[in-house]
């Protein structure tokens, strides 16, 4: 249902509001460039520190502002089930495509719990669902068995899956069959990720070359192995550098530097260190974007 290159899109600051304007002319760049589908108020979007009328209001332009241009799913996930619902009863209100939710943090649920959190939200919209899997994030690893049981559960159509590990990837393909979007969430994974079996993914990359990233899709599904494999080994040294601190700082600073949006972030996200800038703009030097 959804694949390619989707980008988790980054949410403009302007002196500590929402910042319309820049997020209206990056989704612009993106349907430009060529990315699939947009994905707001994921964790690149800093979701985490948007209050709720932010967030409603985020996804709501950006289904407006893309226009059915190209797919919306919207992040919607949440430590609660019940404010998961809500989120995601508000996105379907909204008009988008599909949402994208995350694994509750903070209260490690069991696998059971995992599995009665997102058969609930899945039985209660009439909208396709893609699970999101990021240990690293939420400390909580939804196993494939788990994903396998959610399969058989109407709406649920796919997973973002960010464990980084290619074990735990193809035994989910095995187990959840072909026709079940499994969708990288480190871009450093994606090449393999689509030799397995994988259909695209949710990249923090893509925010700032979202040309290229489109490209290596293309290239993928057309049979042009080795045009996507250079396309992906051309992508790889920006790959550590959107990670050399916490997702989004380094994309936002990249955008700030490519002149897109202010250099703006909600506290307890705060500005690079100046060393790690120096490798960031090194890299985007390097890269010809800046």
């Amino acid at each position: 249902m959804f694949k390619g290159s989707m980008v988790a899109i980054v949410t403009p600051f302007k002196s500590g509001k929402v910042d319309e304007k820049a997020l209206g002319d990056l989704i612009e760049f993106h349907i430009k460039n060529g990315t699939d589908v947009i994905v707001p108020c994921g964790t690149t979007g800093e979701s985490a520190t948007l209050s709720h009328a932010e967030h409603h209001r985020v996804v709501e332009f950006t289904v407006q502002t893309v226009n059915k241009r190209v797919p919306v799913v919207a992040g919607a996930g949440s430590n609660s089930t019940d404010e998961t619902l809500e989120l995601t009863k508000y996105a379907q209100k909204a008009g988008a495509s599909g949402v994208l939710l995350i694994t509750p943090y903070y209260n490690k649920p069991t696998q059971e719990g995992l599995y009665r959190h997102f058969k609930k939200v899945a039985d209660t919209v009439d909208m396709p669902v893609i699970l999101y899997n990021v240990p690293s994030r939420t400390n909580v690893n939804m196993l494939p068995s788990t994903v396998a049981r959610l399969r058989e559960t109407k709406n649920i159509v796919g997973i973002k899956e960010a464990t980084g590990d290619l074990k735990q990837v193809s035994e989910l393909i095995r187990l959840c069959g072909r026709d079940f979007d499994v969708i990288s969430g480190d871009d450093f994974t994606t090449f393999p990720l689509l030799a397995l079996g994988g259909v695209g993914a949710i990249s923090v990359t893509a925010d700032i070359v979202p040309g290229d990233c489109a490209a290596m899709f293309d290239a993928f599904f057309a049979g042009k192995t080795d045009e996507a494999l250079r396309l992906h080994y051309k992508l790889e040294p920006l790959h550590g550098p959107m990670f050399i601190e916490t997702n989004p700082i380094p994309v936002k600073t990249s955008l700030a530097l490519m002149g897109r949006i202010n250099e703006e972030f909600r506290l307890p996200l705060c500005p690079m260190a100046d060393a790690n800038k120096d490798k960031l703009k090194k890299a985007l030097q390097d890269y010809g974007l800046i």
